[in-house]
C-alpha cells in the first residue's frame, strides 16, 4: 500500500511507515510546501497513493466532490506524534488495507476508528 503523508505530519512518520511494510513519501518529498489540498489529492489520485493528515479539508473534499480517490486516513489525535499514535495507526491500515485499496476515508482518534466507503453521501444517498 502506498502511502502519502501531509506536510501537517511530521517526515518522521515515513521510517515507522516503511517499518511496518508500506510504501510511504512525505509531501515535501513530491511537491510545494504550501500547495492546496486539492493539489495533493490529485497528485495522489493519478500516482495511486492513499494520503494520510491530520486535516480535517481532505474528507470534506471527497464529501463535496462525490470523489473515488484517493482514499484518506485522518488521524485525529491531540497528539500525532508518530511515537505515541503511530502504533495504533499502523494496526488500523493494515487491518483497513483493502477497503483503503479500494477507496475510503479512514478516520482515526484516541479511542476509536471509522471507516465509510467512497463515495461519500449521506443516509438520503446524496452527497
Amino acid at each position: 500500500m502506498k502511502l502519502l503523508v501531509d506536510m501537517n505530519l511530521s517526515p518522521r512518520w515515513i521510517a515507522l511507515l516503511k517499518d511496518s511494510g508500506f510504501e510511504a513519501l512525505h509531501w515535501s518529498t513530491v511537491g510545494q510546501a504550501n500547495a492546496r489540498d486539492s493539489e495533493i489529492m490529485a497528485w495522489a489520485a493519478t500516482n495511486k497513493y492513499i494520503v494520510v493528515t491530520h486535516d480535517l479539508d481532505f474528507s470534506a473534499i471527497l464529501a463535496s466532490t462525490q470523489g473515488m480517490a484517493p482514499s484518506v486516513v485522518q488521524i485525529r489525535a491531540e497528539d500525532v506524534s508518530p511515537d505515541v499514535i503511530g502504533a495504533k495507526i499502523t494496526r488500523a491500515l493494515h487491518q483497513m488495507e483493502s477497503e483503503l485499496e479500494e477507496g475510503a476515508l479512514l478516520s482515526i482518534d484516541d479511542k476509536t476508528m471509522r471507516l465509510r466507503i467512497l463515495p461519500l453521501v449521506n443516509r438520503e444517498g446524496t452527497p
